[in-house]
């Protein structure tokens, strides 16, 4: 059959032509890089326990050592420590490469071997330069013994039945079993308020929902190292729509009540496989009529399954706030757009799109699946800082056809599943590094200038997709369902091509890439209507969490930057805390000089943020804003460049708008109703610290206050057995003779004087500051305050806690001083605390506040670390010997450098090396801000993860807690 097809498609002359763009005649990708050999050692961090070890790996020496070390642990295959392992990232894409190549001359899609040598070395020299890659399950099973599954997102279908019912918990299990997600609407189901044909009363589908859960948790619980990942939606109008709500919400509270009874209700806790419906993410599927009875404020009604009547009337407004409600508590549900998703669907005479995957990217028909790829947009930005819209272009060409060859080998869970992707090839192309990219190009994320880019770049990414579809429909056919549903899927192409007519370019080069996409549309519309289309769906916007750490993207799909400074892992062992390198880019394409832009990133890796960066303008505070830290986005943010990109997606995209822990109902009303209006087809939320059965960093924000809930509760039950006991500080005095120094001290030109004393371990007890003249209004507003300083000190308010509140502080008089330590003060609180901190701290304490004497710079300039070969006690420091196998918590590094996106060494620019403490960005971010990242810890390697789109992703092992 397969000789046929191939023999067939060579008679008539077709097949792709095809050019070299990346890859060298007569030299093999391979053999135009440099190659290193690695050890890959990976720890669990909070038990010390070595959970993988293999040495001499081969990889790229511009590959980082944490992309080396999640390959080789996540799709490296064959036993550790036998021959049949891999050790080269050669084998592994050539394992992918050379199979995807070989089905593709097997079913016809190349007119000559000529060609399909190009396409293969194309694609392998695309996937060694980390321009793309493909979705996990394709490093998998790809070229293995194993089933050849490349799809990681599906959809199941369950209807009113008993039989209907078991095979979803069935079909669900063996998706579970190999480690990816699947979602479905239960809508079908009759509610708990009608009648069974024996006469008796449905039970209804939340009470289904339970086994499902119970089932998942038990597949994850026999051996699986991460939640499975599952999506369950609901119809609006569902008569049990209320109790679908509130399942995770009431769980929530479940949750809070059995941890203050002492039960282990960590994520991965013991006892918190007691709570239900923690397995799955819930979507609410609104319609435009009930999301227009909320704007109205009327009636809705709730229908029965079987007859479609009425059988119930419910406020509008009621229930969209109970749905607001739910989310403020719990985080879910979330909220899926009926009608615009199913007015953007190529394929409404096969059936309409009644659910998605877990993460909400893939939406399609029942019982399909869906293969992704991911371009790392960065790659394609060159070095005069403009990006490459036509290589970016040609890249999706080569990628978009090796994804559609993967679907004539490829195996599927069922044999459903399998016929309607067949038939329908749907694909899902999408990219990475969006946030990295806007900064470099010094646009903002939340800006029109980066929407307008991130559109036009959308835009061309889909349009070239299918403008290849249509191509390959006239080779090998377009997809079996494209006859019965030819007009609507040229309806959409339509709708897509509208929606790239009225973006408004607003820079020469959204405008570069806007023309180039306006053309492929009118390819798209022209070779379309004459071929058909191969695939009935193109694009989506996934959370690239694994493989965007293959490729060392810096931000995951369409994400913004989550922090200005990142955790690095050194070859040879070691890590280092460095300021985004695609920062010092962006000052220099923003006008900077090299001292303002060395000042800039020195404070940035002192302080996490650019608020009051000396020398940078407020106007370009924007281009640095994050997902977390002093200037996080606005819900709205992400919720408007989202809108920006939707329009040109086949699918959706997966992403979580985050709210602060002070975030109203109402403000997650207005996302949800803004995200219906601005044409979304899904949307999620999470407002910070709302769930209570995770591990957070420290004990702050919801933790604290639900400890205070705790103390209180306990308190008062304990009044009425025992008297209450009240705990008190103790005031330790300073001695009558103590050791004092004074120091004298301009900051601004304005003069004055501090006097401290210390306990007799050297600790600081009291400070004087005299300030303007006697009987002034300034000298007696100093001596209050240094009189409330030193009983604070005194009554045990850590040294630390008043630097890092009052260094900082802006007002006047500020400019220089003439301390060498200090040269620059922004006012005189500013310069006192960081006088105080070098005189009375250790280095430790002062370098986690990023203070350093003028000794202390200078030595990091010479030889790139801080810290000096001598231990500090106090203020006092004694020459040590240093040890030759030294278990300090700091890491000495020395600068190192690396490659830039273009294969061209960039200098990085030093920052403070980390404390041991710290092993990933979160942790890093959550130290060097003092804020808790609300994520949970990775079940493999104990570190804590970040968000990657509406998921979760470790950095350290390439773990994620969604299904790609």
């Amino acid at each position: 059959m397969t000789e046929t097809v191939s023999t067939r498609a060579k008679a008539r002359g077709k097949g792709l032509k095809l050019e070299r763009v990346f890859s060298t005649e007569g030299t093999h990708p391979y053999d135009a890089i440099t190659w290193e050999r690695r050890d890959v050692v990976q720890q669990n961090w909070k038990t010390g326990e070595t959970v993988f070890e293999q040495r001499g790996v081969e990889f790229p020496d511009f590959w980082s050592v944490n992309a080396s070390t999640i390959v080789t642990t996540k799709y490296f295959r064959g036993a550790v420590g036998t021959d049949a392992r891999e050790w080269s990232l050669k084998q592994l894409i050539d394992r992918v490469v050379k199979t995807y190549t070989k089905a593709g001359i097997d079913h016809g899609y190349f007119a000559t071997d000529g060609d399909a040598e190009i396409f293969e070395h194309e694609l392998t020299w695309l996937l060694v330069n980390q321009y793309f890659s493909f979705n996990s399950p394709v490093w998998f099973n790809v070229g293995t013994p194993s089933p050849q599954q490349v799809s990681a997102c599906f959809i199941l279908s369950v209807d009113d039945s008993m039989d209907s019912i078991l095979n979803w918990y069935k079909e669900e299990g063996f998706i579970f079993k190999g480690g990816s997600g699947a979602g479905l609407n239960l809508s079908r189901i009759r509610s708990s308020k009608e009648l069974l044909s024996s006469g008796g009363t449905a039970s209804g589908p939340v009470s289904f929902m339970r086994g499902a859960d119970a089932s998942a948790g038990t597949i994850k619980s026999g051996g699986a190292t991460r939640r499975a990942a599952k999506m369950v939606v609901l119809d609006v109008d569902h008569p049990d729509i209320e109790e679908f709500v509130m399942t995770k919400a009431r769980e929530e509270d479940k949750i809070r009540a059995l941890r203050d009874a002492g039960f282990d209700m960590d994520l991965g806790g013991a006892d918190i496989t007691s709570v239900q419906y923690q397995n799955a993410n819930n979507s609410v599927r609104v319609s435009d009529e009930f999301m227009r009875a909320v704007e109205d404020g009327t009636e809705f009604g709730l229908r029965s399954r079987g007859t479609g009547e009425v059988i119930e009337t419910v406020d509008a407004r009621d229930l969209f706030r109970k749905i607001s409600q739910a989310a403020w508590e719990c985080a879910d549900p979330g909220l899926q757009y009926d009608d615009t998703i199913n007015d953007w669907h190529t394929n409404p005479e096969t059936g309409r799109i009644t659910a998605s995957n877990p993460c909400s990217e893939y939406m399609s028909l029942d019982n399909s699946s869906c293969n992704l790829a991911s371009l790392n947009l960065l790659k394609f930005l060159k070095d005069d800082d403009t990006f490459d819209a036509a290589l970016f272009a040609k890249a999706v060409e080569f990628i978009i056809t090796a994804m559609d060859i993967s679907i004539c080998f490829a195996d599927f869970p069922t044999e459903a599943i399998g016929k309607t992707t067949v038939d329908y090839r749907q694909l899902g192309i999408g990219y990475a590094n969006l946030g990295a990219l806007l900064m470099a190009m010094g646009l903002g994320y939340d800006s029109e200038g980066g929407r307008s880019m991130a559109a036009a770049i959308t835009s061309l990414m889909t349009g070239t997709s299918y403008k290849r579809s249509a191509e390959l429909a006239g080779i090998v056919g377009p997809y079996a369902g494209y006859a019965r549903n030819a007009d609507a899927h040229k309806r959409v192409m339509r709708k897509h091509q509208a929606a790239n007519d009225v973006v408004r370019v607003l820079h020469t080069e959204d405008g570069r890439v806007h023309k180039l996409a306006t053309k492929a549309w009118a390819d798209v519309i022209k070779v379309g209507e004459k071929n058909g289309f191969r695939n009935a769906q193109a694009s989506v916007l996934a959370p690239t969490g694994t493989i965007g750490f293959m490729m060392d993207c810096d931000t995951t799909g369409i994400e913004p930057d989550f922090s200005l400074v990142k955790f690095k892992k050194l070859v040879g062992g070691g890590s280092m805390q460095i300021v985004n390198q695609t920062i010092p880019r962006a000052l220099k394409k923003l006008g900077y000089q090299p001292e303002q832009i060395e000042a800039i990133v020195a404070y940035i890796a002192e302080h996490g943020h650019v608020v009051d960066a000396p020398g940078l303008k407020t106007e370009h505070y924007e281009i640095f804003d994050t997902a977390m830290g002093a200037r996080s986005l606005k819900p709205m943010g992400h919720v408007r460049m989202m809108a920006a990109a939707q329009p040109f997606l086949s699918g959706a995209i997966s992403k979580t708008v985050n709210l602060p822990e002070d975030a109203t109902v109402e403000e997650i009303e207005d996302v949800y109703l803004q995200s219906w209006k601005l044409g979304l087809k899904a949307t999620a939320v999470y407002r910070d610290n709302c769930k209570v059965g995770q591990p957070l960093a420290d004990g702050g924000g919801k933790a604290k206050k639900d400890a205070a809930d705790k103390a209180a509760a306990s308190a008062e039950v304990e009044t009425k057995v025992v008297e209450k006991v009240v705990y008190a500080p103790v005031r330790k005095r300073l001695p009558k003779s103590r050791v004092s120094r004074t120091t004298s001290f301009t900051v601004g030109g304005a003069e004055g004087y501090m006097t401290s004393g210390a306990h007799d371990d050297g600790q600081l007890g009291e400070v004087f500051l005299k300030l303007g003249k006697q009987g002034s209004t300034l000298a007696g507003v100093m001596d209050a305050f240094s009189i409330a300083v030193s009983i604070g000190l005194q009554y045990g308010v850590p040294l630390e806690t008043y630097v890092s509140k009052f260094t900082n502080l802006r007002f006047e008089p500020a400019g220089l001083t003439d301390d060498p330590d200090v040269r620059m003060s922004q006012s005189i609180m500013d310069y006192i605390f960081r006088r105080l901190a070098l005189d009375y701290l250790s280095f430790e304490e002062r370098s986690m506040l990023g203070i350093y004497s003028a000794e202390e710079r200078q030595r990091h300039l010479e030889t790139g670390s801080y810290e000096p070969l001598v231990e500090e006690t106090g203020s006092a420091a004694e020459l040590v010997e240093p040890a030759a196998s030294s278990s300090s918590s700091t890491v000495q590094v020395e600068d190192v450098e690396t490659k830039d996106t273009h294969g061209s060494e960039a200098r990085e620019v030093p920052a403070h090396v980390t404390t041991g403490e710290a092993k990933t960005t979160a942790e890093l971010f959550e130290k060097l801000t003092g804020t808790a990242v609300d994520s949970p810890l990775c079940m493999t390697c104990g570190t804590k993860m970040r968000p990657a789109g509406s998921c979760y992703v470790c950095e350290g092992c390439g773990s994620t807690s969604g299904c790609s």
